[in-house]
């Protein structure tokens, strides 16, 4: 990643050239394998992380070993950076590549150091989380009170205005942890996929999903 790329992350989208250069030197690269674990629950965080490639899981497990998903980070985007502010550094979650994966770790104790040294930065950085917070409370707004088809159709278009010009939307995941990560179960998401392409809406094709009518699908929104 060069300065520009590092840029793009929220955390250090505010730095000084002096400061973004101690995070540069300060990072090392994670190769993971499907399956290998990055770290776990209840482990001292030391980092936060970046996905360079692939995709990360983030899970809990209950008392009688049931997985609970928490969210799945894709190529391009950062986690662990909260756990930086708690009173004890401890991961509240396990991660685990999804597929082969690779990762940025960024040192947590170097970004704290400058935090401490700059109230300026320490301002600036709210300002980021403040607007990331209010994403994130949407988004569990329209998980909780949006339909099982609302959550799917809120899920695709997101991916699709995130593509740009193209209308596929590649599924970074299986389609049981996409239902998870939406709080569905997977039949029902299956049978909104079934419902969505009977309207001509999209077509299916194992994790490639394409948009053939996007108006129509923007319609089931308004309903």
């Amino acid at each position: 990643m060069d300065d520009t790329e590092l840029r793009r992350l929220p955390l250090l989208a505010e730095l000084d050239e002096k400061q973004l250069a101690r995070m540069r030197d300060s990072r090392r690269q994670i190769s993971l394998k499907a399956g290998e674990t990055l770290f776990h629950m209840g482990e001292t965080s030391r980092n936060f992380f970046h996905v360079d490639s692939g995709a990360i899981k983030l899970f809990r497990l209950s008392p009688t070993g049931q997985e609970k998903i928490v969210e799945i980070i894709r190529a391009g985007q950062t986690f662990a950076e909260a756990v930086m502010f708690f009173t004890r550094p401890l991961f509240p979650v396990n991660a685990e590549a999804l597929e082969p994966t690779v990762v940025t770790a960024f040192d947590s104790q170097v970004f704290m150091d400058m935090l401490r040294e700059s109230p300026e930065t320490c301002m600036r950085l709210l300002g980021t989380l403040s607007m990331r917070l209010h994403h994130r409370v949407n988004e569990i707004e329209a998980l909780s009170l949006q339909n099982a088809t609302l959550r799917v159709v809120n899920f695709l278009l997101n991916r699709l205005d995130a593509a740009g010009e193209e209308d596929v939307v590649e599924l970074e995941a299986a389609k049981k942890i996409i239902a998870a990560r939406l709080s569905v179960q997977p039949e029902t998401f299956s049978r909104v996929l079934h419902a969505l392409t009977e309207s001509g809406a999209i077509e299916v094709d194992g994790r490639r999903i394409v948009v053939k009518d996007e108006a129509a699908l923007r319609r089931f929104m308004e309903q």
